[in-house]
């Protein structure tokens, strides 16, 4: 199996920054896309951004300019650095990675728990 592992977020004011990181563990072949979600309260899971294994960054047009998302594939983890926060980035933050265990297994999207952001002062 596969673990997803996200730290990082607490309680910062407005304008304030956080990095996030997701680490992956266990039976791991290789590890394509890794992405960040995102889930205000009453909202629907959204997309944050996302990279490939060879560094190729997609991002929702809300988070262009304030987040960055980044990894280090020698240590299975995506990073993803947020700027200039905002109330309303307010929300659980949880990692996807998919993944290769074996060489000829199909790939699997695995999940991490999530990590709670608040933004206020």
């Amino acid at each position: 199996q596969v673990q997803l592992v996200e730290s990082g977020g607490g309680l910062v004011q407005p304008g304030g920054s956080l990095r996030l990181s997701c680490a992956a563990s266990g039976r791991i072949f290789s590890i394509n896309a890794m992405g960040w979600y995102r889930q205000a309260p009453g909202k629907q899971r959204e997309l944050v951004a996302t990279i490939t294994s060879g560094g190729s960054t997609s991002y929702a047009d809300s988070y262009k300019g304030r987040f960055t998302i980044s990894r280090d594939n020698a240590k299975n983890t995506a990073y993803l650095q947020m700027n200039s926060l905002k109330p309303e980035d307010t929300a659980v933050y949880s990692c996807n990675a998919r993944v290769r265990s074996h060489p000829l297994d199909f790939w699997v999207d695995y999940w991490g728990q999530g990590t709670q952001v608040t933004v206020s002062s």
